[in-house]
């Protein structure tokens, strides 16, 4: 499903996006730019994890029990 396509933003978001802001200056929030990247692209998986879970068409029928 194309949903699922999604998941790769994360990947790309910290594991791509962490090769270009590996630096410590500027600091964001007291923390150096490194560090920022990382704990932004935490809450913004979540979010988009929550997207496909709310997207997938599996999780809108009931429960199968």
């Amino acid at each position: 499903m194309k949903i699922y396509w999604l998941g790769i933003i994360p990947f790309l978001g910290l594991v791509v996006g962490a090769l270009f802001t590996n630096k410590v200056t500027p600091y964001v929030l007291g923390m150096p730019f490194f560090h920022f990247w990382i704990v932004l692209w935490s809450f913004l998986t979540t979010g988009i994890m929550g997207i496909i879970y709310m997207l997938d068409p599996a999780n809108r029928e009931g429960d199968s029990r």
